[in-house]
C-alpha cells in the first residue's frame, strides 16, 4: 500500500505565496470612498448628475431620481422611462419603506394571451408590442420623490434633459451593444433612427442626441406623471400600441399607480437585512438562504472554498424551489406564505436536508424557468446623513421590446415576458405555468430585483444590488456574505468571483476564471454539476466602514460604470 506523501517544504511555500499573492489581489481591489455622499451606477456620467445633486444639497432620494433619469439617456440598455422597478428607501430616522412601481398588465391581459391555436407563441410572448406591460418608473420615482424629496421635481430632470437634447458621446461599450441589437431595431423605424446612423451601427466618440426623449422629459418635469400617464405622451404611447397590435390604452396608463409597501425584514448574525417584498422575489428568497447559512461558521470554511460554496449553493436551490412555488404578486395572492419562508424555523429544517458531503438533488418532477433576461440597472445612494437608496430597474430585455415609441423618443418594455407562460404548461424550452405568477389585468409580474439595504446596531452598513434576471439575488447574496462573513471591503466584495443555483435546471453555474480548478473540482466531488458562464451580475455597492467613511464598489464587468462622491 503506497503511503500519502507529505508535501515538501517547498510545496507548503508555493501554497503560501499564492496564498500571499490571492490576500494581496483582494487588497489591491481598493474601493472608492467619500466622508459625506456618494452615488455608484451602471454609468459614470448619470453617477456623477446624483452626487452633483448631493454636492448642492439634495437628499439621497433627489440624487436617486436624478441618477435614474439621466440613465434613461446614457444607459438606455436598462435604464429608463418606459420600464418599472423597485426602490428601497432607509432614513436615518424614522422606518424603512420599499416603493413598488414594477410594470402592470393591461386590462386586456388573460392567463392563455401567450396561446395561438392553443400552442405557445414565444414571439408573442417576449418580441412583440402585446408583451409591453403598463410603465411604472416615471410614477415611482415621483411617488418617492413627493415623499421625501427636497429638491424641486423640474431641478431633478434638467441634467437628464440636457443630456437627450445636447447628446452625449458614445463610448466603445454603448457602441458595441447598440450594434450587437440593430437586427432587433430593425422592424422600428423610430428605433433604427434614435439610435443607429442611417442604419449602421453608432461609432465609439460620435455624439448620440435624443431630441424626441428630451421633449419628454421637458414634459414629465414640467407636470410630474400627467406628462406621461396622460396628454401627448399617452397618446403617443397608445398610438405605437394600436399600430402594432399592443394592449396598452389610455386608461391602463391613466390607472397606474406604484404602491409603497412594508419591506421584508431580516436578520444575519446580528446585522439587519431590508429588501424587497413581493412581487419581487428577492427579499424573500434573499433572508430564506441567509437564514440557512447563518447555521455555518461561513469564515471558517473560507473565502472561495468548495465548504462555503457548497452549503451556499444548497441554500440557492432551497429558495429557488420555493420561489417558482409560492410567489408573485402579492396584491393577487393574499396567501404567500411570507412569514414561513423568511422565519428561522423553516431555515433550520432546510438546513438539516443538506449534507455537507454531498450535493442534493433538485426534484426532477419540478417545473423549469420562464427566460428572465438579465438586462436590468441598479444604482446605489448614501447621502451626508447616511440616508441610503437602493433602486434596481429595468425595461427587461436589454432595450426591452426594442420598440422607441416615435415622436417619445423612449423605449418600451417587454416586461409581459415575465408572466408565465400558460395555466400549467411545462416544458423542457423552460416553460411554467404555476398560478401565481399567470397575467391578469393589473397585477404585476414576479422580478427578481433585489434592492437592499443592511444595517448594524441601527446605523447604516451597507447598500447593494444587481442586473442579472434570476442571478440577481444570488449576486446580492454574495456581495453581503463576502462584507459581513469574509470582511471584503466593497470593492473585493463586488470584483469576487461568483456562483449561481436556481434549482432547476440541476447546475451551478460559476464565473469563468472566478474559482481555482481545484475549488471547482471539490464542488464537482460532492456531486455538484459545475459549467462555466460569463460575467453574472454587475453589483454596485456602497459600505460604511469601520471608520464611518464611505466606500464604494463598482462592477466592471461591464464598461461605462462609475462612482461619484460628494465629499
Amino acid at each position: 500500500m503506497r503511503s500519502r506523501a507529505k508535501p515538501t517544504c517547498k510545496a507548503l511555500a508555493v501554497l503560501f505565496f499564492a496564498f500571499l499573492a490571492c490576500q494581496t489581489a483582494l487588497a489591491a481591489n481598493a474601493p472608492i470612498r467619500a466622508n459625506k455622499g456618494m452615488v455608484v451606477s451602471a454609468n459614470a456620467i448619470a453617477s456623477e448628475v446624483g452626487a452633483q445633486v448631493l454636492r448642492r444639497g439634495g437628499n439621497a432620494v433627489d440624487a436617486a431620481v436624478a441618477t435614474a433619469f439621466a440613465l434613461a439617456v446614457v444607459h438606455p440598455t436598462a435604464g429608463n422611462i418606459g420600464g418599472g422597478g423597485f426602490l428601497v428607501f432607509r432614513p436615518d430616522q424614522g422606518e424603512p419603506e420599499a416603493f413598488d412601481f414594477r410594470e402592470t398588465a393591461p386590462a386586456a391581459s388573460h392567463p392563455n394571451m401567450w396561446l395561438v391555436e392553443g400552442e405557445y407563441d414565444f414571439r408573442k410572448h417576449h418580441m412583440s408590442h402585446a408583451a409591453v406591460g403598463v410603465p411604472g418608473t416615471v410614477a415611482g420615482l415621483h411617488q418617492a420623490w413627493r415623499e421625501h424629496g427636497t429638491v424641486r421635481w423640474s431641478t431633478l430632470l434638467k441634467p437628464a434633459i440636457r443630456l437627450a437634447a445636447d447628446g452625449f458621446t458614445v463610448t466603445h461599450g454603448l457602441g458595441a451593444s447598440l450594434a450587437s441589437a440593430l437586427p432587433r431595431f430593425a422592424p422600428y423605424p423610430a428605433t433604427m433612427a434614435q439610435f443607429s446612423d442611417d442604419g449602421e451601427p453608432l461609432q465609439a466618440g460620435t455624439k448620440l442626441r435624443q431630441p424626441d426623449l428630451a421633449r419628454t422629459l421637458r414634459r414629465i418635469a414640467a407636470r410630474g406623471p400627467d406628462g406621461f400617464y396622460r396628454g401627448v405622451t399617452a397618446e403617443l404611447i397608445v398610438a405605437e400600441m394600436r399600430r402594432g397590435g399592443g394592449l396598452i390604452t389610455l386608461d391602463d396608463l391613466a390607472g397606474y399607480r406604484p404602491v409603497k409597501r412594508v419591506p421584508i425584514r431580516g436578520d444575519y448574525r446580528g446585522v439587519g437585512v431590508i429588501s424587497m417584498p413581493p412581487p419581487s422575489s428577492g427579499g424573500v428568497a434573499l433572508v430564506q438562504m441567509l437564514n440557512i447559512l447563518e447555521g455555518y461558521d461561513m469564515s471558517a470554511h473560507g473565502f472561495g472554498s468548495a465548504a462555503a460554496m457548497h452549503v451556499s449553493i444548497e441554500a440557492m436551490r432551497r429558495a429557488y424551489e420555493d420561489r417558482a412555488r409560492h410567489l408573485g404578486d402579492s396584491d393577487f395572492n393574499p396567501d404567500i406564505p411570507l412569514a414561513r419562508l423568511t422565519g428561522k424555523p423553516y431555515a433550520e429544517k432546510l438546513r438539516d436536508q443538506i449534507a455537507l458531503d454531498a450535493a442534493s438533488t433538485s426534484a426532477t418532477e419540478g417545473f423549469t424557468w420562464p427566460l428572465e433576461s438579465e438586462e436590468t440597472t441598479h444604482l446605489s445612494v448614501v447621502d451626508k446623513d447616511r440616508n441610503a437608496v437602493s433602486l434596481t430597474y429595468t425595461l427587461e430585455w436589454g432595450y426591452g421590446s426594442g420598440i422607441v415609441v416615435p415622436g417619445g423618443g423612449f423605449l418600451l418594455n417587454n416586461e409581459m415576458g415575465d408572466f408565465n407562460a400558460a395555466p400549467g404548461l411545462t416544458s423542457r424550452r423552460g416553460l411554467i405555468g404555476t398560478e401565481p405568477n399567470l397575467a391578469q389585468p393589473g397585477k404585476r409580474m414576479l422580478s427578481s430585483m433585489s434592492p437592499t439595504i443592511v444595517e448594524r446596531d441601527g446605523e447604516l452598513l451597507m447598500v447593494t444590488g444587481s442586473p442579472g434576471g434570476r442571478t440577481i439575488i444570488n449576486t446580492v447574496l454574495q456581495t453581503i456574505v463576502n462584507v459581513v462573513d469574509f470582511g471584503l471591503n466593497a470593492q473585493a466584495a463586488v470584483d469576487a468571483g461568483r456562483y449561481h443555483h436556481q434549482w432547476m435546471p440541476d447546475q451551478v453555474y460559476v464565473e469563468r476564471d472566478g474559482f481555482s480548478p481545484d475549488t471547482l473540482e471539490l464542488l464537482r466531488a460532492r456531486g455538484h454539476v459545475v459549467a462555466e458562464r460569463t460575467a453574472q451580475g454587475r453589483a454596485y455597492v456602497i459600505v460604511v466602514n469601520e471608520e464611518g467613511a464611505l466606500e464604494g464598489g463598482v462592477d466592471r464587468r461591464r464598461p461605462d460604470a462609475g462612482a461619484a462622491v460628494h465629499d
